[in-house]
């Protein structure tokens, strides 16, 4: 009897995934608040904050891109075909953010434009991936197992109202990061436009439950049939609660429970996502099944992956590790 692997590898991609968001999320995040800072210390903070440990929070987006290929190359060819000038300009804009945190604080007369260089490549790389998730969602055209749509097909009002969305929420981690790893004035400042920043990424989880079952009425039978709905309900029930907690969190100047409710709306919006559009990876009719590389492929690349986790794992604990403290506004970090 042979092992059904498309589910681990489901997973495995999954993990990577939200690994990614959630990490470099925030590390994003402090780079689209960045240009709002009181002043130039408090972004020499913010960017110490987030210089220890941006490069291996990427190597989730590499693990990803990589499982992706491997376990599934039908998805890994629509998706990349239908979404290919986003992936792109994101790309482009993480290498802008990643030149920028090595000479920003070599330069000195046009320390200015690497100011500009981390934020507009932080705010870009966002806007990207949102546009790519919401070319996800609203589904992909396929023939004969080749992707048959337009090269604009991404060009949506749902992409770019979630490429928005995403902005907003990579900002909302990012505030919860400076509250937990800084203090003074830059802290005083996150605090004050964390409960704003939570009202617009409400607003958009309301924009987007709604839009995406109008999108698809399979996702519509699915959330709002009986018994599914007293089933599911739990998870809209957990964001409010989580939502709720982060306000008040916010409010009572807690330092690190509002970080840890930010990533539980994330975790819940993730969820949410899953649950709307399993079993398919390339929606709205191709299931991971019809996708998968063949079994012997899958498990040659899952003895590989076996040996690769432990090193990520131990590159990305190690990174944390060694940035325990509060960010400080000379060169390098404590």
């Amino acid at each position: 009897m042979q092992l059904d692997l498309v589910p681990v590898w489901t997973a495995i991609l999954g993990v990577a995934v939200f690994m990614y968001v959630l990490l470099d999320g925030f590390d994003l995040g402090v780079g689209i608040l960045f240009p709002y800072a009181p002043g130039d210390p408090e972004r020499d903070i913010m960017m110490n904050s987030v210089a220890p440990i941006w490069d291996a929070n990427e190597t989730w987006l590499v693990l990803g891109g990589a499982a992706l290929f491997g376990a599934f190359p039908l998805a890994y060819s629509v998706i990349l075909s239908g979404t290919y000038m986003p992936l792109l300009i994101m790309l482009i804009a993480l290498i802008l953010r990643g030149v920028a945190f090595e000479f920003r604080f070599k330069a000195a007369q046009n320390r200015h434009l690497w100011d500009k260089a981390f934020h507009y490549g932080s705010l870009l790389a966002t806007f990207a991936q949102g546009l790519v998730l919401g070319t996800f969602i609203q589904g992909f055209e396929v023939e004969d197992r080749n992707f048959a749509g337009g090269m604009l097909d991404w060009l949506t009002p749902f992409a770019v109202m979630t490429g928005l969305a995403l902005v907003a929420g990579y900002a909302l981690l990012g505030c919860c990061w400076l509250i937990w790893k800084t203090e003074g004035d830059l802290q005083a400042w996150a605090y004050r436009i964390g409960q704003p920043l939570l009202l617009a990424v409400l607003l958009f989880v309301g924009i987007v439950s709604i839009w995406t079952p109008l999108l698809e009425p399979a996702i519509a039978e699915r959330w709002f049939s009986w018994p599914n709905l007293l089933y599911l309900s739990p998870v809209p029930i957990a964001t409010a609660a989580a939502a709720f907690g982060l306000w008040r969190a916010v409010a009572r100047r807690r330092e690190l429970l509002p970080f840890v409710l930010a990533m539980s709306l994330f975790l819940l919006s993730f969820l949410g996502l899953g649950i709307s559009l399993w079993p398919h990876v390339i929606p709205p009719d191709i299931t991971i099944w019809q996708a998968a590389a063949p079994p012997t492929t899958q498990l040659f690349l899952i003895i590989g992956i076996g040996a690769l986790l432990p090193f990520i794992l131990g590159y990305t604990a190690f990174s944390y590790y060694v940035f325990r403290g509060k960010a400080r506004p000379d060169e390098g970090y404590h």
